[in-house]
Parts: C-alpha cells; structure tokens; sequence
C-alpha cells in the first residue's frame, strides 16, 4: 500500500489490555502504512522492545522505565546491523500537545535523576547545544514523544508514547551511506500523507534535537525545562 495525501481519521483506542495496545500499535504502524520505513522495519521483524505503564511522568514509572531500558542497552547487539527499538506506552490520558510536552520532560528528567552512569560522550548534556541528545544508562538517544493529540498525523499513537532510539542507530546509517537516502525517503512519505514536511525536524548538529522530542512546534524562545544537574 502506497502512501496517499489523504490523512486517515485517527482511531479511538478503549480497550486497555497489553495485547490490544500491542495490536493497535501494530496497526498504527503497518496497516495504516506509517511513513517512517524504520518503523515499519522493526514491527515487520519484531524487533520493538514494547513496554506499558500505568502513569506518565511519575517517579514510579522512572524508576521502572529505566530499569527496562537499562536491561535494554545491556542486551543491545552493537555489533550488529540489525536495529530496535524502545518503545514506552503509557495508559494516561492526555489532552492536549502542551500537556504532553511538560509529561514528557518531566519524565526524562525523573529518569536523569535516578541515573547513576555518566553522560554518553559523544553528545552534550547541554539541551541547548546543538549537538544534545539524551542520555541514559550510558548510552545516548533520540526521543520520539507521541500522542493522540499531536498536530503531526505520523505521530498520533493511540496513547501517550515515547520512543527511544539510541544514536548509535543513526550513526551506524551514516557509516553504511543510507542515512540521507532514508531520511529523504520518510519526509516525502510524511508530507504524502500530511501536506507538508514536519517543521520541527531538522539533522542532528543543526540545533538542539530538544526542540524536536515533544513534536510540538515550539516557539523560537522555547527553552527546554530539562536540566543535566540531577535535583
């Protein structure tokens, strides 16, 4: 199935089982034929590494989340080309694309908090740096924070979400030679499916990936409440 310019209506998920949530992710992603093609890539070989919790932005869930994600770098194939990823679902419920931007930073800064390894450095903790990117276990990352009520249909999930992707992934792309061909590829089939390119993307070095985490078209003044100094 090709992707059209016809924007699908966004389906309303009740049903709150671990088995349906993973179904619905899986036709968010595959039936409705998401643009982004690594997505697709790791659903079709089951390499999500998906993972449910009760509340977003809570310590409870922090403390949790990182344990899960710690396993999940631990057990990651550096070695390997074969990519995953890790997806955190979370059951509340979110009204609106400010109130999950504040979720979404408080809960990376709850999970900075309780981390005990030090920044990857191969990237700035500084989130206005342009080269930040999020840190944990060691291991940095690239945040994809997703909704019901984000303005960009590609990333309207049936609940609140957040994706990580570690860095590593993008780089081993560049290092093969298909990361220009990829990103190129994803942004015509989002502005297929939407009208027009995501505003806020932008390749990392050029600014602060902060500014994309949320989704959100933030302000040109938006500075990021996160802070690298555990409080």
């Amino acid at each position: 199935m090709k992707a059209t310019g016809v924007i699908p209506k966004v389906k309303k998920w009740k049903v709150r089982t671990d088995e349906a949530i993973n179904l619905a992710y899986k036709d968010f992603v595959l039936t409705q034929n998401h643009p982004c093609m690594m997505a697709q890539t790791v659903f079709e070989q089951d390499h999500v590494d998906l993972h449910i919790y009760e509340e977003l932005a809570s310590k409870a869930t922090a403390k949790k989340l990182y344990e899960d994600l710690e396993k999940y770098v631990e057990n990651y194939d550096f070695n390997s080309t074969q990519f995953y990823t890790f997806l955190a679902v979370f059951k509340d419920t979110i009204n609106s694309e400010k109130e999950f931007e504040a979720a979404l930073w408080k809960q990376l800064q709850l999970l900075h908090n309780l981390d005990p390894k030090t920044w990857d450095a191969e990237v700035s903790s500084n989130p206005e740096d342009k080269n930040f990117s999020f840190s944990i276990a060691g291991e940095a990352f690239y945040i994809v924070g997703m909704h019901p009520h984000s303005s960009r249909k590609a990333r309207q999930t049936p609940y609140p979400t957040i994706a990580f992707n570690l860095h590593w992934q993008f780089e081993k792309l560049r290092e093969m030679g298909a990361y220009n061909t990829v990103r190129d590829k994803i942004r015509e089939r989002d502005i297929a499916l939407q009208g027009n390119i995501n505003p806020v993307l932008e390749d990392f070095g050029e600014s602060s990936e902060a500014r994309q985490y949320s989704g959100r078209k933030v302000e040109t003044e938006w500075k990021c409440p996160f802070s690298s100094e555990k409080n």
